[in-house]
């Protein structure tokens, strides 16, 4: 088997892609181990940008719902902020997770 390769390492051209080959996965500034963790880094990114454009167009809707109509607003201050009336007790109660 060595004989059969023997010839082709010998081979300035096989030498020379064999060696950029090397130089372009281990050692160049855009390794492969560089191109995998910022492929990750870019996957992550793109589901935070999911989460937040859903949480933006929740909050538009919210908005635009407060806008509109004033009884929904003192109910979103009443639950968001436990905001209350000068004469009024809030209880807050809080489900325990088991």
């Amino acid at each position: 088997m060595l004989k059969k390769t023997l010839p082709y390492l010998k081979n300035k051209y096989t030498l020379t892609i064999l060696a950029f080959m090397v130089w372009v996965s281990f050692f160049d500034k855009n390794d492969l181990l560089s191109q995998m963790s910022l492929r990750k880094e870019v996957k992550k990114l793109e589901t935070e940008k999911k989460y937040f454009v859903t949480e933006i167009s929740k909050n538009k809707n919210d908005l635009k719902e407060l806008m509109t109509n004033p009884k929904n607003l003192e109910k979103f201050a009443r639950e968001k902020y436990l905001m209350k009336k000068d004469n009024e007790d809030v209880f807050v109660l809080v489900e325990e997770k088991r």
